[in-house]
């Protein structure tokens, strides 16, 4: 089974960022070096999934077909963040109780009517909304740092958004093993959705060698 490790979401004044790197791991095996765990949804909604790989390409396949269904109605009206959200978790709560569950974490984010959206679903259809998201190993390590920030200024700029998703990123790739220093970023604002990337953070391993005590 190929995985993805974490997703990071935040909001800012204008929009909502999503980022994850570009690992898929087979185990303990950095097997798949150039996988995109990001989508566009429609002008409005980007989406990002973290854990079993196979299970995200049949949702990602399910999703597109269903905005096409929808576009080709053309009745003006296309899903909303809320409304994909709101469907995502009826749809894991669904394979969950049939004992079969779509074995990832999704962060929905979107910017609908003047408003940011950043959601959070799990396997189990568990959600909820908020102004920060961390997935995986990132809601130990990444979370932290950005509800910090977040707390100290709630109303980030794009650019900040991007400095402090840039530096959980670079956490993450020191801290996690199944984590990889190459990354996507995709934002949604009112002019639509942008995925950038692949990106690689600048590190530095000098002092690697005085990591030690858990040989």
């Amino acid at each position: 089974m190929v995985t993805g490790t974490s997703v990071l979401g935040v909001k800012f004044n204008g929009g909502v960022m999503i980022a994850a790197d570009m690992l898929g791991s087979y185990g303990s095996l950095a097997r798949f070096r150039s996988i995109s765990r990001l989508m566009k949804v429609n002008d409005c909604t980007i989406l990002g999934a973290s854990g079993d790989y196979a299970d995200y390409q049949y949702l990602k396949q399910v999703i597109e077909q269903m905005v096409i269904d929808e576009e080709l109605l053309g009745d003006g009206h296309h899903y909303s963040p809320k409304a994909m959200h709101s469907w995502l978790t009826r749809v894991m709560y669904n394979r969950r109780t049939r004992m079969n569950p779509l074995w990832n974490t999704v962060v929905l984010g979107g910017f609908y009517n003047g408003e940011s959206f950043l959601g959070y679903v799990d396997k189990l259809g568990v959600a909820y909304e908020s102004p920060s998201i961390a997935t995986g190993f990132g809601a130990y390590l990444a979370q932290p740092l950005m509800r910090e920030v977040m707390e100290t200024k709630p109303d980030l700029s794009r650019d900040e958004a991007r400095q402090l998703i840039e530096r959980c990123l670079k956490v993450l790739y020191y801290r996690d093993a199944r984590s990889y220093n190459k990354f996507e970023i995709a934002t949604v604002t009112e002019g639509g959705v942008e995925i950038e990337g692949p990106f690689s953070s600048e590190t530095n391993w000098d002092i690697a060698h005085m990591v030690s005590g858990f040989e």
